[in-house]
């Protein structure tokens, strides 16, 4: 009998059926745990795991594939799917009902949010769940095109700005060691952008469906939104030793500093972001209705806002990406470099008007933006005292929020004139070009190897 082979049982989780299956579970789950496991060594890199930036990193893309399924959707009703007059007039109404009520909320969600400084977990979470009611909302009338869609989309857009807000305050307080604030930046709004491109064919898709399935979408994801924000760190409520910021103010000698009071080239940059991020709204507007009433040539409407759209998106991933390189650089220096090649590729863009400078405005503009806003972020964070600085960042993100709904605004009432519209986007860019001159003479004198002992205050 010691001569005779043990018989192996199938029920031991050894024999070919089990073995079988459990390769075809690996085959299956595979391509979901391999991006996914990807993704996560990408967003903890260098110390971001540690310190919480990475989960901040992966919130931020789900907050931006689920803005980029409510922004098909409401573009599938309001603009794509009636004729050119028709889609003025919905998307004026849009303007009148939705962004022009957030010029007057938008400056108070600043201090709102100061107000809570230890709910910022609490706080992104709840802007991700009422954007998923919301979106749920919007599904019953977004095929109809109902004025009950307009207020719906204002508390997406309130909600929306708020997470940018607070996203914005809560990154200082998840810098991992030696990381600068402008590249922590870089990585959260690469990852935003990435996640954006992802979603937008998704979108596409389910909109061939039905106009509701991306609400549907952009619900389940903000759903998954509002459980991940919880996963931030304790410290992000942490909010010892912070004091609320001002973007002004009338008191030469205030104990209490604001952005106005703590250095020149601050404001000078905060002014020049203003007028790119001016320059954005205008641009998407304008352009919308431009191109789909007059195509670049030898293409289609849809190619044509297809072309400009991706090379704003490609110059805006870029310059987020050469942001992090330049990060020793002076950001005054910067800002007023990017000003000054963006009002120069808009005048040639009025002088030589053509479709190839329209996109090649739109590349220059995403990219130049991109840029603009890290340096904007460095210039806060080596000027703006740590007592205050997360209020700073609150305040300036709702200046420039505000400044690119005036911006689109304006592209809205312009006359659909290829050189006007490039002339008045020349105008824009040429305000903030002088600021952002002005600030750069007025910036520190510091050896490039050194750094400022101490914040300076005016």
């Amino acid at each position: 009998m010691s001569s005779v082979a043990p018989v192996r049982s199938s029920d031991d989780g050894s024999g070919p059926a089990r073995r079988a299956g459990r390769a075809v579970g690996r085959a299956l789950h595979r391509p979901i745990t391999g991006p996914a496991k990807g993704i996560r060594r990408a967003t903890h890199a260098h110390g971001a795991g540690e310190s919480g930036l990475g989960k901040l990193i992966e919130l931020h893309a789900i907050n931006g594939a689920g803005d980029m399924m409510i922004t098909v959707a409401l573009a599938s009703t309001v603009f794509l799917s009636v004729p050119t007059d028709e889609a003025r007039g919905r998307v004026a109404l849009y303007l009148a009902i939705t962004m022009a009520p957030f010029t007057v909320l938008a400056p108070v969600i600043g201090p709102l949010l100061d107000r809570l400084p230890h709910g910022r977990r609490a706080s992104m979470a709840a802007a991700m769940l009422a954007r998923a009611v919301l979106a749920l909302l919007m599904s019953a009338v977004v095929a109809t095109g109902g004025l009950q869609l307009y207020p719906e989309a204002l508390g997406v857009l309130v909600a929306s700005k708020s997470y940018g807000v607070v996203r914005s305050a809560v990154v200082p307080r998840l810098l991992p060691p030696k990381f600068s604030l402008v590249k922590a930046n870089s990585r959260v709004t690469l990852a935003g952008l990435l996640a954006t491109g992802a979603a937008a064919p998704v979108a596409a898709g389910l909109n061939s469906i039905g106009p509701q399935w991306p609400l549907y979408g952009a619900c389940v994801i903000f759903v998954g939104g509002t459980f991940a924000a919880f996963t931030l760190p304790h410290k992000v409520d942490d909010a010892k030793g912070e004091r609320r910021a001002r973007l002004s103010t009338h008191e030469a000698h205030s104990k209490r500093p604001g952005l106005r009071t703590v250095s020149r080239s601050v404001l000078c940059g905060l002014l020049a972001n203003a007028s790119m991020r001016a320059l954005s709204g205008f641009l998407i507007f304008f352009l919308a209705f431009l191109l789909r009433e007059h195509p670049l040539a030898g293409q289609s409407a849809a190619v044509s806002l297809g072309i400009v759209g991706v090379s704003a998106g490609v110059g805006n991933a870029c310059g987020t990406a050469v942001g992090a390189w330049l990060r020793a650089r002076a950001p005054e220096a910067i800002v007023a470099a990017v000003l000054c090649v963006t009002l120069g590729v808009a005048v040639l863009a009025a002088v030589l008007y053509s479709g190839v400078f329209v996109a090649v405005l739109a590349a220059t503009a995403g990219f130049c933006q991109a840029l603009a806003k890290l340096s904007l972020d460095a210039m806060i964070q080596r000027d703006v005292p740590e007592a205050v600085r997360t209020s700073a960042f609150a305040r300036s993100e709702t200046l420039l929020q505000v400044a690119w709904v005036l911006g689109g605004a304006i592209g809205i009432v312009l006359p659909l004139n290829g050189v006007l519209g490039m002339s008045v986007a020349a105008a824009i860019v040429a305000l903030g070009a002088v600021m952002a001159v002005r600030g750069a003479l007025s910036a520190p004198r510091h050896h490039p190897q050194q750094r400022p002992s101490r914040p300076r205050v005016a």
